[in-house]
């Protein structure tokens, strides 16, 4: 973060990951001694105590709705570095002209204003096809190959920002992330509610990738060095934690954790959306919270009682319909 030119301004930064990414970039910021730099955070901030938290962090928040017909980019501030957090998932299937204004229009105009920064995009290990559990998961080689509307919508993403630093020179990076663990929501929290409260837990899609999201932050914000102009794809990196994990194994975790024997429905399918994070680990190192600490942490935090989201990150979902 010491090494960035210009502010930094995080758009789509009130969702589930924006908020800790911003005050991780800030705390970096500060220990490099770079107190020239702003952490613009922009949002509709329909959550005002998220705001408020933010700016006692000392980055300034920005209330804007981005899908404003009427809104005007050239409001916004200027920045050397941009990280688009933007998107629109789950309820795709049914509003499928909406998923694609916000993951695949949007971008175009992000694109444009800032055609000068540096941009780190969110994207998803989605735009992959389901493979083998055995493959050891998708590369960024790998051809894409995206079911459903999400998806597709997603995929078109990718696909602006790309011509943007084909034919404006743009630096992009963009990030196939697939699933970051907060205790609040991810898949451990959907996995051990399930097995705390007697639920079924469905087996079908027997694994999954996880990551923690203090590293999915961070190798977000690293990303920016790399971004790139030019031909080609430009800088495309997997961001998810190293292991194929076992959805029963897990469930069997929490089980011993919480004191729960887990109801098991279903039979293990032979594909899985699966990602092969290893560009990433070389770069940046291995994710620094093991997998069996974080369902040791999502464990305790279920039997405490505290909040969670509310919002099932629909992991088992086969056929792209979200």
């Amino acid at each position: 973060m010491g090494e960035l030119e210009g502010d930094l301004l995080v758009l789509g930064a009130g969702g589930k990951m924006g908020p800790s990414l911003c005050r991780l970039a800030r705390r970096a910021l500060d220990a490099a001694g770079r107190d020239d730099v702003t952490v613009h955070a922009v949002s509709r901030w329909s959550d005002p105590a998220a705001a408020r938290d933010l700016a006692g962090h000392g980055v300034r928040t920005v209330a804007f709705d981005l899908m404003d017909p009427d809104a005007d980019l050239t409001d916004l501030p200027d920045a050397g570095n941009v990280v688009f957090m933007v998107g629109a998932k789950f309820g795709s299937s049914g509003a499928p002209a909406h998923a694609w204004a916000v993951n695949a229009a949007m971008p175009d105009r992000v694109a444009r204003r800032w055609s000068g920064a540096r941009i780190a995009a969110f994207s998803t290990g989605n735009v992959y096809p389901l493979v083998p559990v055995g493959s050891g998961g998708s590369t960024e080689d790998d051809a894409v190959a995206p079911v459903g509307e999400y998806a597709m919508s997603c995929l078109g993403r990718e696909r602006i920002f790309q011509h943007a630093a084909l034919t404006r020179g743009t630096r992009v990076a963009l990030i196939r992330l697939n699933y970051a663990i907060d205790l609040r929501y991810g898949v451990l929290a959907d996995i051990g509610e399930r097995v705390r409260t007697g639920e079924p837990v469905d087996v079908t899609t027997g694994h999954a990738n996880v990551v923690w999201q203090g590293y999915a932050n961070e190798a977000a914000l690293r990303s920016l060095l790399h971004a790139t102009a030019g031909d080609g794809e430009g800088f495309t990196l997997n961001l998810t934690g190293p292991e194929t994990a076992s959805v029963r194994r897990m469930a069997q975790w929490f089980g011993a954790e919480l004191g729960q024997e887990p109801v098991l429905a279903g039979t293990e399918a032979q594909t899985a959306l699966l990602s092969d994070a290893s560009r990433c680990h070389a770069l940046f190192g291995y994710p620094d919270v093991p997998l069996r600490t974080l369902v040791r942490w999502q464990a305790d935090w279920l039997r405490r009682g505290l909040p969670l989201s509310g919002k099932a990150t629909k992991f088992q979902t086969r056929d792209g319909r979200f």
